[in-house]
């Protein structure tokens, strides 16, 4: 989804605005609070993607003295900021919205109006969904979902599927709340729904700050990558023995690997440039992902001292 073409989160943000008309427009009609609460959500949505999508073109510039690794974790730092957006602004506010309605609830009019901003928006978060999902599932496999989403170095998937998740559930909550109010005579069950919507949006938001947290301070590449690079290392006939390889994501799609190798000390010199070579060729060959390789020579340490 970082890549060129982000088509998910380009989806999300043209949807996301329009939804947000949309509900603004019902609750001026309704005074639904829910709806307010509906509208803010998609508006906070729109300015999270936005933001996604400033991070997406910051981390592709090339790395200068300042940042001689790049500067791909720009995509991990906006993804924070997004997710903080979302717990302060888009939680907060539709809570406080809630509060406020219950402590002073008002009559809601022709609930007519948030029907069909509510179909409506259902079937344009429903798309953008389908594709936030159709590009995260490719990272599944078979694990699971919940594994996928743990171990995802791409913070663009977790927050485009994060908040459309939370938009759907969003929207069915805002439905019963509107339906229930003006089925019983109810008013402030649109502000329960409005308080419910700003916990989900939370939960949401703390989800992804965690996640961003963990890639923004500097995440290893997936056990497997790391097992797969150590077998390959360790299969190679100049190598004696080499430790488990570090490593640190700097991007979704870019990994700095550090290997300490011991080699067989009966090598020259040029054998272990040579083998040097020859173990980073398979490296990039097998993990593309993989940018920058450092390794630590033991034998060739030796020699030199």
């Amino acid at each position: 989804m970082a890549s060129e073409k982000p088509v998910a989160v380009y989806g999300a943000m043209a949807g996301n605005f329009t939804i947000a008309i949309a509900k603004f427009t019902a609750a001026g009609f309704t005074g639904s609070s829910a709806m307010i609460s509906e509208g803010i959500h998609s508006l906070v949505d729109t300015g999270n993607q936005a933001l996604l999508l400033l991070g997406i073109k910051k981390g592709k510039k090339p790395p200068d003295s300042m940042h001689p690794f790049g500067y791909g974790k720009e995509l991990y730092f906006w993804s924070l900021i997004v997710a903080i957006l979302l717990f302060g602004i888009g939680g907060g506010m539709s809570i406080y919205e809630g509060i406020t309605h219950i402590l002073h609830p008002s009559e809601l009019r022709d609930p007519t109006w948030n029907y069909v901003v509510l179909g409506f928006a259902l079937v344009v978060e429903a798309i953008a969904w389908t594709l936030a999902l159709r590009e995260f599932m490719p990272m599944i496999g078979e694990k699971g979902l919940w594994h996928a989403l743990r171990t995802s170095k791409d913070p663009t998937v977790l927050t485009v599927l994060g908040e459309d998740t939370a938009a759907l559930l969003g929207l069915i909550v805002a439905f019963l709340g509107v339906y229930l109010g003006h089925r019983y005579e109810a008013p402030y069950m649109d502000g329960v729904a409005s308080i419910i919507i700003g916990l989900i949006l939370a939960v949401v938001a703390l989800f992804l700050t965690y996640e961003s947290r963990g890639l923004l301070i500097g995440e290893s590449a997936d056990r497997k990558i790391i097992n797969h690079v150590h077998e390959l290392v360790e299969a190679d006939s100049a190598v004696e023995r080499a430790a488990r390889p570090l490593t640190m994501h700097l991007g979704p799609h870019d990994i700095l690997l550090n290997l300490d190798i011991q080699f067989r000390p009966e090598l020259s010199t040029v054998d272990l440039m040579t083998a040097i070579d020859r173990l980073e060729k398979q490296i990039r060959q097998d993990q593309p992902d993989i940018k920058r390789i450092f390794i630590e020579a033991e034998a060739l340490k030796a020699r030199t001292e």
